[in-house]
């Protein structure tokens, strides 16, 4: 029905700019999705505001007592955007494809997914695998009668918008899905630009956008008729801290592993003290963040009083009790070997090097000379096993602590980079895998950080928690937002069905 004379329609179109493009498409066994919502696909649960686990095309899930078998009930009514009856087949379909993808999605622990009918789908596990139950909330479901090599870039799915047209570098367009179950969102149209921060910013400035995405440095130049939305997160920021001494020893790929300086202990534990993490927010975020002491602060599996106070006098201490004795220039040596090592970052992050020109800065009170390095990731991934590097990391699920800090992962892409190994951290963890359910895991691997965290190995020099800042519109409304993950991804579009337009 049209409006009444004089009063305006409802907006029916956003234009956004909230982050960069996926370089593999929209095909969610490519990674699409993990770190927000796969917009074109659904999910078998998903989290809401407050990060609990709702149904979504999954209607019942249930684990069995020997931990191996999972079985789900799939909900009748899901349609892909081309017309055709979504199915427990399509799940079963997406998953088998998903063991042998060839990206980062690991289903190793899978060892088949079959439907028993047109509702139900059982996963059946090679070992009791209890994290893998976030698959469920992350990973996209295909249809398994038209999925094909082109489909990230022509993806069909059973989520709330369906697609409409992608030019690679420019912007995406989707509209919403008249065959989606769930509750429709309110805007019919979305548009995607994929301009980069400056240009993000300009065009908020010009008006031409509804929401942008901004980094620390630029979010206090809020323009005219836009507020900043500030959501906090699990997105964080560390040094990694290579662990095993350098013995020559080099990787699969041929990169050197181990390093002098941060296989020391004393150096490791003095970097955490040593960093006064409230400065490193108010310099290399503008303030736009928190102190980080883990990576997964905040959440259920967080380790208790994992957060030292900072202590430049202890600190050094510490150092000159392990014989880091200081030289005439202020760095210190031990055995012959100068404290002293790159902090490498990503040359194209802004927030990552103010990260690690920030750190190297308050570093040198404690006699350690670390100098900010930036590069291309082909270029870090030659070093990341032997120094220094500023990492990212951040997501909802427990998982995240097993891909840092199990030995098993030594060196696996970008998991475990700095070769961590402790034997107690690893025996925690695969009783938390075994657990009978995900809740009853969260207690173990939050007593896993009493060894690889700040009181212990502190395998890592967490910095920061950012917060992901948004510039929106006046009249758009988020609904209540969750605490983010990572920022790969759209992570805000979580919320996505509770958006609406507040002006006439």
């Amino acid at each position: 029905m049209a409006p009444a004379p004089g009063i305006a329609a409802p907006k029916a179109s956003l234009v956004l700019a909230i982050g960069g493009e996926p370089e593999t498409g929209f095909d969610p066994l490519m990674g699409w999705g993990a770190y927000g919502h796969p917009l074109f696909q659904s999910t078998l649960l998903r989290r809401d505001a407050d990060l609990a686990i709702q149904p979504d095309l999954a209607t019942e899930w249930h684990l069995s007592e020997d931990r191996l078998t999972w079985t789900v009930t799939i909900r009748d009514d899901a349609r892909f955007s081309d017309g055709t009856a979504l199915t427990a087949r399509d799940v079963a379909f997406t998953y088998q494809q998903g063991k042998t993808a060839a990206s980062g999605l690991d289903l190793s622990v899978l060892d088949s997914a079959s439907a028993t009918d047109d509702h139900t789908v059982v996963f059946r596990l090679k070992r009791p695998w209890i994290t893998f139950v976030e698959n469920f909330l992350t990973l996209g479901i295909l249809p398994a009668a038209s999925y094909g090599p082109d489909y990230g870039r022509h993806p069909i799915g059973s989520g709330p918008y369906r697609f409409v047209s992608w030019s690679e570098g420019e912007q995406l367009i989707v509209e919403r899905n008249p065959e989606y179950y769930g509750k429709q969102p309110q805007f019919e149209r979305l548009t995607f630009l994929f301009t980069g921060e400056a240009a993000g910013l300009a065009a908020a400035q010009a008006g031409a956008v509804d929401m942008v995405s901004v980094p620390a440095v630029l979010a206090d130049n809020v323009p005219a008729k836009f507020r900043a939305i500030a959501v906090p997160t699990v997105d964080n920021r560390g040094l990694s801290l290579p662990f095993v001494p350098d013995r020559g020893e080099t990787s699969a790929a041929g990169a050197r592993v181990g390093s002098a300086v941060t296989s020391d202990k004393a150096i490791r534990q003095a970097i955490n003290m040593g960093l006064d993490r409230e400065v490193i927010v108010d310099v290399a975020l503008h303030g736009h963040g928190t102190p980080a002491w883990g990576p997964v602060d905040g959440l259920p599996w967080q380790g208790a009083g994992d957060s030292p106070s900072f202590d430049l006098a202890g600190a050094r201490r510490l150092l000159d009790d392990a014989g880091w004795a200081e030289g005439k220039d202020g760095i210190r040596e031990k055995d012959g070997v100068r404290a002293a090592f790159p902090i490498n970052y990503p040359a194209s992050d802004s927030t990552r090097q103010m990260l690690a020109e920030t750190a190297a800065e308050l570093l040198r009170p404690l006699g350690i000379d670390a100098t900010a390095k930036g590069g291309s990731w082909s270029s870090i991934e030659k070093v990341m096993h032997s120094e220094p590097v500023v990492f990212g990391f951040g997501s909802h699920s427990p998982y995240q602590l097993f891909a840092l800090y199990d030995s098993s992962l030594a060196g696996v892409e970008y998991l475990n980079p700095a070769y961590y190994a402790n034997p107690r951290v690893d025996a925690l963890f695969a009783q938390a895998q075994a657990a009978p359910s995900l809740e009853e895991s969260y207690p173990l691997w939050s007593a896993a950080a009493a060894e690889y965290g700040v009181g212990g190995d502190a395998a890592w020099a967490w910095l920061v928690n950012l917060d992901h800042v948004y510039f929106v519109g006046e009249c758009l409304d988020l609904g209540k937002t969750q605490i983010e993950p990572h920022g790969h991804g759209w992570p805000v579009t979580a919320s996505l069905a509770d958006w609406t337009w507040t002006c006439p």
